[in-house]
């Protein structure tokens, strides 16, 4: 799930964690070092890959780096 500051991205998150019993994953908790450090962009593709890697979730956040997203085809 993916927009912009503000628009209800956690929220929705939460409440769609709640409902599909589905780990919610916020980006900004991998991304963001102590003193909002951000991660250099090889380190976050390795992060995102090992992310979308688990097999059931809800990832939610802000595209920073775009040519870095990550993704996967879904399982069943």
């Amino acid at each position: 799930m993916v927009g912009s500051g503000g628009a209800g991205k956690s929220t929705f998150a939460r409440t769609l964690g709640r409902v599909t019993e589905l780990p919610v994953v916020h980006l900004d908790e991998h991304y963001w070092h102590p003193g909002w450090v951000e991660t250099p962009r090889d380190e976050w593709v390795v992060a995102q890959s090992a992310l979308v890697a688990q097999e059931r979730w809800i990832i939610k956040g802000i595209i920073r780096i775009p040519s870095t997203c990550v993704s996967r085809e879904p399982t069943r």
